[in-house]
């Protein structure tokens, strides 16, 4: 069975990006994005709202050689991988392995889990509320940023109570924190 996962780089007061929208505080350095490579490298399939896949779809494309070995790396692993993406507007994906599912139904997504070899990763703090609201993630992976912005985009949601049990933390030399937990059941 597969785990769900929701993994989000966030800043200290708990935003994935800020008012206008930008994220660029939480472009990972070389350390960090090695890091994330590892972590992805056994990931099956991405779960993605409109706006996260517009931001993922980039690593489509091959990198331009000039780029670094990590760089590539990640594209490579993410080009492997399955991509739903949950829209009600988008009408074509724009990237291989990729299927558009006009409305998120857990029990789509309960029937993935019981039935994948690999896990599943949820993008996007909307998209992964819903699935937290519907008691489907099972692990959750915060990278907090040295940074506070004030205000945006919340990385989780207000209106829900879970126990967690810490379960990996690792910090880095950009002063970024992995923090990885599990529900407690």
């Amino acid at each position: 069975m597969a785990k769900l996962i929701y993994s989000a780089i966030t800043s200290l007061d708990g935003y994935v990006a800020d008012v206008n929208g930008n994220f660029d505080w939480a472009a990972p350095d070389e350390e960090l994005h090695t890091f994330v490579n590892d972590l992805e490298r056994p990931v099956g399939t991405y779960l993605y709202g409109r706006r996260m896949y517009e931001v993922m779809v980039y690593w489509e494309a091959e990198p331009p050689a000039d780029q670094p070995q990590f760089v590539r790396d990640f594209a490579e692993i993410w080009r492997s991988a399955d991509k739903i993406v949950y829209s009600k507007t988008l009408q074509t994906a724009s990237s291989a392995r990729t299927r558009i599912e006009r409305d998120f139904d857990p029990e789509s997504v309960r029937h993935m889990k019981a039935t994948s070899e690999r896990d599943i990763t949820v993008g996007g703090p909307d998209l992964a509320a819903q699935a937290i609201r519907a008691g489907l993630v099972d692990e959750f992976q915060l990278f907090v940023a040295p940074v506070m912005i004030g205000g945006g985009k919340q990385s989780l949601p207000d209106d829900v109570r879970l126990d967690l049990e810490l379960v990996d933390e690792r910090r880095f030399a950009s002063g970024v924190v992995h923090l990885r937990y599990r529900i407690n059941t």
